[in-house]
């Protein structure tokens, strides 16, 4: 399917691997030229060579407001355009008990997590206005609706995420602007590769039977019974950033093979 967004200029952040590296090769594939980032770009500068299309690498702190100004300043100087933006970019953070996590260890996943897609719609709004096109799609999780008790840090900030992202729906659409998030869950990632192995090393099993068990005892909804891909994520944000997306706005696409339990988002 063309998804008739050829040519258009996307910005990826935390693209070095894992969901933001897939999303890139799909939109590569439908000619949208690339704006990719992260904090260390060695690795993605050599990965990014193997793209069909032009691509632009760029290190950037996504914490701090500046570089994220000057990460869109430089795509838009090289390409004409920031048309959209999928940002990936995020962490884990902290697990345990909430009172017991400091002050410092939320505060760490609202600056990752939450405040630097707020950095990021500030960096690049104004152009897309302008222009009357543009996308912007962040990366939530299923807790953001369904959240877990030793993840705080990450719910929380996941959690106003999706809310800001639904509020920017509102305002921004007259502009030609239509912003969404995707919840993946228990994505084959390296984050779920370490979380496995650390429960596979604590268990005393096999990296596949703590797949199993954690698919049996903590995510029953995944009625697939295995992680998901993150070819079947990029999938997703391809098609609310596309053209052939264009009515989509202010939604939560779930990627999660069923993990949340519930009808409403």
């Amino acid at each position: 399917m063309d998804l008739q967004i050829r040519n258009k200029v996307a910005l990826i952040t935390g693209a070095t691997g894992g969901m933001g590296f897939a999303t890139a090769k799909i939109l590569a594939e439908e000619g949208v030229k690339l704006v990719l980032s992260d904090l260390k770009i060695d690795q993605l500068e050599k990965d990014a060579k193997a793209l069909p299309t032009e691509v632009l690498c760029i290190a950037a702190d996504v914490t701090d407001q500046s570089a994220v100004d000057t990460l869109a300043r430089q795509g838009r100087e090289k390409f004409g355009a920031i048309d959209i933006v999928v940002h990936t970019s995020g962490i884990t953070g902290a697990k345990g008990d909430p009172l017991e996590m400091t002050d410092e260890d939320y505060l760490e996943a609202w600056q990752i997590d939450f405040m630097s897609a707020v950095r990021m719609a500030r960096a690049t709004f104004p152009a897309m206005r302008e222009k009357g096109w543009g996308r912007f799609v962040c990366i939530t999780s299923e807790n953001a609706v369904q959240p877990y008790w030793e993840e705080a840090t990450y719910n929380t900030a996941k959690a106003a995420l999706a809310a800001f992202v639904k509020n920017l729906s509102y305002e921004e659409a007259k502009y030609g602007i239509l912003c969404n998030t995707v919840s993946p869950a228990f994505i084959e990632t390296d984050m779920t590769d370490g979380m496995m192995e650390k429960r596979a090393k604590e268990m005393g099993v096999s990296f596949d039977e703590a797949v199993e068990s954690f698919l049996d005892e903590e995510r029953p909804g995944i009625a697939l019974k295995r992680r998901g891909r993150v070819e079947e994520v990029a999938a997703a944000i391809a098609l609310v950033v596309s053209e052939r997306g264009s009515f989509i706005n202010g939604a939560n696409l779930r990627v999660d093979g069923g993990s949340v339990q519930a009808v409403q988002n």
